[in-house]
Formats: structure tokens, C-alpha cells, sequence
């Protein structure tokens, strides 16, 4: 199998790590007063169950060729006030598309604690 035309550097992936911690981690972290995560973890298999899973119910609705946009969001509750993301479907594969809010997005990956660094 061929490497993904869209694939980086480790080198590269560090630097952008990088320029994330040095400018707004410092920022959230007076904000927040605690340090944040900023690494969210999802095993290959779950990944891949949720892909097949848009693929499935997309097919169903006529979409041929989905996407799914990466959000940044952040728990708001009393034991829990830290960053997440979610994975949300959408009804092509352009940045244009829509959200698809027929498709439940994903969330509930294991953030690192502490946050590791790439």
C-alpha cells in the first residue's frame, strides 16, 4: 500500500506540535489555570468501526462519498472541565460540505494525562 499523499514528517508533526504548545497551550493554560490535554487517543479499531459505521448510514441516505470534520470542544462540567474533540460526519468530501446531523458524530477518546508531546 502506498504512503497517503496527505501524510507529514515526524519532524514536520513535531514542529506544528510544537508552535501549538508554545502559542496556545501557554494561553489556556492562565485561562484555565490548570493545564490542559491536547492529545486525544483512539485505538485503530475504533476508528475503523466508525468510518465503516458513516460509510454504512451515508450509503443509506445516497451520500457516495462522506467526510468527517474534527472539532475542538471542552467539557463543562463539575468534575470535568478539559478539552475534547468529536469526530462529525458530513454529506461530502469537500470543506464545504455540511454536517450530516442524521449521523451521530463520536467522541469519548482517552485524552493523555499529562498531556504528552509529539
Amino acid at each position: 500500500m502506498a504512503k497517503p499523499a496527505k501524510c507529514i514528517s515526524v519532524d514536520s508533526a513535531r514542529e506544528l506540535q510544537d508552535n501549538w504548545v508554545n502559542t496556545r497551550a501557554v494561553e489556556i493554560e492562565q485561562a484555565q489555570g490548570s493545564v490542559d490535554t491536547r492529545e486525544f487517543f483512539y485505538s485503530v479499531e475504533e476508528l475503523q468501526e466508525y468510518l465503516d459505521y458513516v460509510k454504512d448510514m451515508s450509503t443509506k441516505q445516497g451520500i457516495t462519498n462522506p467526510g468527517i470534520r474534527i472539532y475542538f470542544a471542552a467539557y463543562d462540567t463539575q468534575s470535568d472541565d478539559k478539552a475534547t474533540i468529536f469526530l462529525a460526519p458530513t454529506n461530502g468530501n469537500t470543506s464545504s460540505s455540511s454536517n450530516n446531523y442524521s449521523i451521530d458524530p463520536l467522541n469519548k477518546g482517552m485524552g493523555g494525562w499529562p498531556p504528552t508531546n509529539y
